[in-house]
């Protein structure tokens, strides 16, 4: 059983909430008049404004789009205007006469220009008397109950029931908990039941949300919902009694969220990019915008209509783009699309719902920013009729000319990149345009040398386009056409000789001072007055010499086709021809002979070196022939033996095989081993023949029975010939001279090893140093003692008495006395170096001195000497008599004496 009670207080909420979003305004905007529509924009509203309600939206027309609009009411206390029109409550007032009409202000933020509009409101008709007495009915729902009769006795039998789903609208302003259903069992009467509901949104996440009375089963929410998060609830309610034992089947209860338009469109970029081809027709679909709607999607507060609220730049007409207000694709409604003219469009698109109503739905806009791309409708155009360049003859790789060109076209693509070509005037293909990257100008190149004698001048035809051709509907011819003239200047060129190189044939041997050729050069400067001179460059032989004016060539030595400078019977030499311009230029020239060959070579015998056996079986000698000389003048060659000596035919035989070939053979039946010497006569067969008598070495051996060599010098038959051994015997020789080196140098180095133990101070040494006496006598040339009366003295210990292997090394040996030089009373100042030198080579020579080049200590040094007492020698003559400026005279030996006594009284 079912009773449903309340059903106009379930459906006044729902009826309040629709009434406080609606809107009513009317009139049409005025196509491009800026300021406001209307005079009077009218709403109508319930007597309770709660603070921040939107009431209406005023619309404010802005043709150019341009304008930055600042809206203001007359009641700012009560009353806000957005920057979208959309007039809010600033605060929570009842709704009376006083509040019943202001003003809005839409003031210009650049040029202060002000607009108004008037703002009615006005009451919603009062509830009838009959529903403000009667208070609002609870729908109830009763657990279903259902009877049936078993053994004559009716039971209670429990079934499910479908209870219809409860509609709550979302963003309800309560009061809250707001009464929703009123849960009861039948049984209540009877006992004492508790309610309870489970579920989400009761005592699921999110809990709290529906809460009931578990005495009185009254329903209620606790705030309002949001469709856009959760948009159905699924709740159980079950009865219990206070034991909590179940009395009832749980039963279901469905609560729809009834979707309000609370929610904007919003676009899915704030900012859209498209582009469309410049010159493109009508219909031409540019981009698509999208916004999406938080609202229910199948109701109208989910349906989205596009529209374009300004379009700028409005050039050449201010609807250019249209929308599809269901779809958001954007495309072209008028043609004149020029980049060149305009180049961007920015659109701004408004999204409302509820199906585009002005009145009652939201609205939120984006910008959509058109690029119009380039296409080629501009061709290139050059910037003169006639081009001029000047290049040097003979030079490539050079630019002539600069070609410029302009295009409107957009830069550093294909419709703007100009492709540039000769059209005449270049039939030798000597010329070559190419595009530079940046400029978009045609550099001319030279590719292929000019001739100055040849063209002097070049006028050329030239035509630029693009890389990609004009657009179909383009009336421009598709390419411009200009003139380039190139002059050619002319400049010293090279020097040639023709023909290069050049051949002559010439016999071998001619003397020197023959003329051979005249190798002249040509100068292609036919307009310039210059001189042509020769000189030699390369002559591997000095062969040759050129005359430095007319270019003869002639011989300074005999020409020889077997030299090694020859290859091939070819001798190449080389001249430089040079001009006197400026600046002077050269050109060189190869002058090739053929060399002809005549018999100048006489053939010899090869090999050199043989050997045989001592018998004439079982070997034999093949020799040949060896000629420089060339056919006719070499082979084939005739082989004889000379007349004498007389051995030579009695000992040998010689027999041709063919024409390089014969055979030596023994002819006696036995020749003693050893080396002969077999002179062969050898002649060519040139025109005279050359005959030349060479000597074959042949060595004669012992052999076994196989022919080969026995004996010890066999080396020599083993194919080591002479020069071999005799690089072996050097060899031999420098490694004994280096061993007999290697015995010197340690015999020296023992020596001085045992010399080093007798050394004293040199300075204790009075021989070879000068020492400073009081007396310095009269010279030198009173001292005419005998000085080997200080070397030996009177008794000598001899050898016979010494044992043998311990005589002392510096003790005198016995020998005759050698001869040493004596010096004049009076000498010569050149004498005395003569002198000196003298006395060293006779102590050299001299076997009875020790090496007096050290002092040497002596254990026994005689009983005396036979020479009387140094300090009896005294001076003939006083120092200061005696003139001492001869020893500058006797070299640098004596400097220092001729510094210490020549220097006067100083």
């Amino acid at each position: 059983m079912c009773r449903i009670a309340g059903a106009l207080r379930t459906l006044l909420p729902l009826l309040a909430a629709l009434l406080q979003a609606s809107v009513e305004a009317s009139g049409e905007i005025a196509l491009c008049k800026t300021g406001f529509p209307e005079d009077v924009y009218s709403a109508v509203l319930s007597k309770d404004v709660h603070e921040g309600q939107p009431l209406l939206n005023v619309k404010f027309s802005n043709c150019n789009g341009k304008r930055k609009v600042q809206y203001e009411s007359s009641e700012p206390a009560d009353f806000k205007v957005d920057e979208d029109g959309m007039v809010y409550a600033v605060r929570s007032f009842p709704l009376s006469s006083e509040h019943a009409k202001f003003l809005i202000y839409a003031q210009d933020k650049e040029t202060q220009e002000k607009w108004q509009v008037a703002v009615k409101l006005s009451l919603k008709p009062a509830l009838t008397e009959e529903s403000v007495k009667e208070p609002p009915e609870v729908e109830e729902i009763v657990f279903p109950r259902q009877f049936s009769k078993h053994s004559g006795h009716l039971q209670r039998q429990k079934r499910d029931w479908v209870i219809p789903p409860i509609n709550l609208p979302e963003n309800s302003r309560g009061p809250f908990p707001q009464e929703l259903v009123r849960i009861r069992s039948d049984r209540d009467k009877n006992l004492s039941l508790r309610y309870s509901v489970t579920g989400p949104g009761a005592d699921q996440p999110p809990t709290g949300i529906f809460i009931i009375n578990p005495i009185s089963g009254q329903l209620s929410v606790t705030k309002p919902l949001d469709r856009e998060q959760i948009a159905r609830f699924h709740l159980r309610a079950h009865a219990v009694d206070i034991n909590g034992n179940q009395v009832e089947n749980p039963i279901d209860i469905v609560i729809n969220v009834i979707d309000m338009n609370d929610n904007r469109p919003e676009f899915l970029h704030q900012v859209w990019n498209g582009t469309v081809p410049e010159g493109s027709k009508p219909g031409t679909y540019v981009m698509t915008v999208t916004a999406i709607d938080a609202d229910d999607p199948n109701a109208l507060n989910g349906m989205l209509r596009y529209r374009i609220l300004s379009q700028a730049p409005s050039t050449p007409s201010p609807n250019m783009f249209t929308i599809n207000n269901e779809t958001g694709d954007i495309i072209t409604v008028a043609a004149g699309l020029d980049r060149e003219k305009v180049q961007q469009y920015t659109l701004i698109i408004q999204a409302t719902d509820m199906e585009g109503n002005p009145t009652y739905g939201l609205s939120n806009t984006a910008t959509a920013i058109i690029t119009v791309t380039d296409v080629n409708d501009n061709p290139p155009e050059f910037t003169a009729m006639t081009f001029y360049g000047e290049v040097p003859e003979n030079r490539v790789d050079v630019i002539v000319a600069n070609l410029t060109v302009t295009d409107k076209d957009q830069p550093h693509t294909p419709a703007w990149n100009a492709v540039y070509r000769i059209s005449g005037g270049d039939p030798t293909g000597r010329f070559a345009i190419q595009t530079d990257p940046n400029s978009n100008d045609g550099l001319v190149t030279v590719v292929k040398p000019i001739d100055f004698e040849t063209n002097r001048m070049f006028v050329l035809t030239v035509a630029a386009e693009n890389q990609v051709p004009l657009a179909k509907g383009i009336q421009h011819p598709p390419q411009s056409t200009a003139t380039v003239s190139v002059t050619v200047i002319d400049v010293n060129e090279n020097p040639y000789f023709a023909p290069n190189p050049k051949i002559i044939r010439q016999e071998e041997g001619l003397h020197a001072g023959t003329m051979l050729t005249t190798f002249t050069a040509q100068d292609p400067d036919r307009y310039m007055q210059q001189n042509i001179r020769y000189t030699k460059l390369s002559d591997p032989a000095n062969w040759l010499k050129i005359d430095p004016v007319n270019g003869q060539i002639t011989t300074i030595a005999v020409l020889d086709r077997e030299s090694p400078n020859v290859k091939n019977n070819i001798y190449n030499a080389t001249f430089l021809a040079s001009d006197n311009g400026i600046p002077p230029m050269s050109g060189t020239g190869t002058l090739q002979i053929y060399l002809l060959d005549i018999n100048d070579n006489a053939p010899q015998v090869l090999p050199q070196e043989a050997e045989t056996c001592e018998t004439p079986d079982p070997n034999s000698i093949n020799i040949t022939a060896l000629d420089y000389d060339i056919d006719p003048n070499a082979g084939p060659f005739a082989f004889d033996l000379p007349l004498s000596p007389v051995t030579i035919k009695r000992n040998w035989t010689i027999t041709r095989l063919n024409g390089d070939f014969a055979q030596l053979n023994l002819k006696i039946k036995f020749l003693e081993a050893g080396i002969y010497e077999v002179p062969i006569i050898i002649t060519d067969s040139g025109n005279p023949p050359k005959s030349n008598i060479s000597i074959l070495r042949v060595k004669v051996c012992q052999c076994d029975s196989n022919g080969d060599c026995t004996d010890v010098d066999r080396i020599v038959g083993a194919g080591l010939g002479t020069g071999a051994i005799i690089a072996i015997l050097l060899c031999i020789i420098i490694l004994l001279i280096l061993v007999l080196m290697f015995v010197v140098w340690m015999k020296r180095r023992d020596k001085e090893r045992q010399a080093k133990q007798l050394l004293i101070d040199p300075e204790d040494d009075v021989r070879d140093n000068i020492l400073k006496y009081d007396e310095e006598g009269g010279g030198e040339e009173d001292q005419d003692y005998d000085l080997s009366q200080l070397q030996q003295p009177d008794t000598v210990e001899p050898d016979a008495i010494k044992p043998v292997g311990i005589r002392r090394m510096d003790e005198r040996p016995i020998h005759a006395e050698p001869q040493y030089p004596v010096r004049s009373a009076a000498p010569h100042p050149g004498d005395i170096g003569d002198f000196i030198n003298e006395g060293l080579k006779a102590a050299d020579n001299d076997p009875t001195a020790p090496p007096y080049d050290s002092l040497l200590v002596f254990d026994y040094e005689g009983s005396g000497s036979t020479a009387g007492s140094l300090s009896s020698l005294n001076s003939s003559s006083s120092g200061g008599e005696q003139d001492y400026d001869y020893l500058n005279d006797w070299g640098p030996r004596f400097k220092k004496l001729a510094d210490m006594y020549g220097g006067g009284d100083d």
